[in-house]
């Protein structure tokens, strides 16, 4: 729901390039918020703790560009505007969501639960906002409770985005996602799109292992990650006991969250939160 505007039909063109099966998709990709945000330019969502899915008309495929095996019935309810969106369960509940969509057959019971939450419309002209009056115009004509749209409201200050920001991780939401109201449909990391989260988080490469001592004797105790620009630092924290029987692999790509940057510029109090391997 887009509180405060009224649909319109703004003058809009569909993406139509076809995808490569196993090609990076680009899609729009945030940016941290900042102190000195403004919020009253963005419209804010919730920022479901997902999968990115997105789906150009006729196959859905994660980030990476590798498809989905979503049953048929799923797939044919979804309509043929190419659509970005996350496949979410609920609060809480991603790890239950990425056995369901990773697996190689379809759970035809698992993904009766499963609802895509529509955030973006790739290749649209027009401003995000009537971007997202066409998305809650798409699923209203679809009637179907599995396609939502993400619920994009109006916040006039930074202390109206607080009070929401509060309210939506004492509900057990992750964050926020703020989307410049006027920003044109674009790919990449930009401010356009900006998180507003209780941690901050990063990816990163796995470049080695260390093992454990103590009751971790013989699993895992750390590993050494190698960010985007060249930083190495160890993580030895967040991991279940059965990752560290069965850690991350070296040269996969793996989440981290952490509070701040030291002076050195390396993250402070960082701990593992998941392999990046589906989105």
């Amino acid at each position: 729901m887009v509180a405060g505007f009224t649909f319109g039909t703004p003058n809009m063109q569909a993406a139509t390039a076809a995808i490569e099966p196993s090609a990076p998709i680009e899609l729009l990709l945030a940016n941290r918020a900042t102190a000195t945000i403004d919020p009253s330019r963005y419209l804010v969502s919730e920022k479901y703790d997902g999968v990115r899915a997105f789906w150009d008309g006729r196959t859905l495929r994660f980030r990476s560009g590798r498809e989905i095996a979503a049953p048929q019935w799923f797939l044919q309810r979804l309509p043929e505007t190419p659509l970005d969106g996350e496949l979410w369960l609920g609060r809480g509940r991603f790890d239950a969501l990425s056995g369901i969509v990773r697996s190689a057959s379809a759970d035809e019971a698992a993904w009766q639960q499963v609802r895509y939450v529509v955030f973006e419309l790739p290749g649209f002209a027009g401003t995000f906002v009537e971007r997202a009056a066409r998305i809650e115009h798409i699923v209203a004509t679809a009637g179907w409770p599995q396609l939502r749209a993400a619920t994009q409201r109006l916040v006039t200050d930074r202390a109206a985005l607080d009070r929401l920001f509060r309210q939506t991780i004492a509900a057990g939401g992750e964050g926020l996602m703020l989307h410049l109201a006027t920003a044109p449909y674009k790919t990449g990391r930009s401010d356009d799109l900006i998180k507003l989260k209780p941690q901050l988080d990063d990816e990163a490469v796995v470049v080695s292992h260390r093992p454990g001592k103590g009751k971790y004797a013989g699993m895992l105790g750390a590993v050494q990650l190698r960010a985007n620009d060249g930083r190495r630092f160890w993580v030895g924290s967040g991991f279940s006991d059965a990752q560290r029987r069965d850690p991350p692999a070296v040269g996969s790509v793996v989440t981290y969250r952490y509070r701040e940057l030291t002076s050195g510029g390396l993250p402070r109090f960082a701990s593992f939160a998941r392999v990046r391997e589906i989105d």
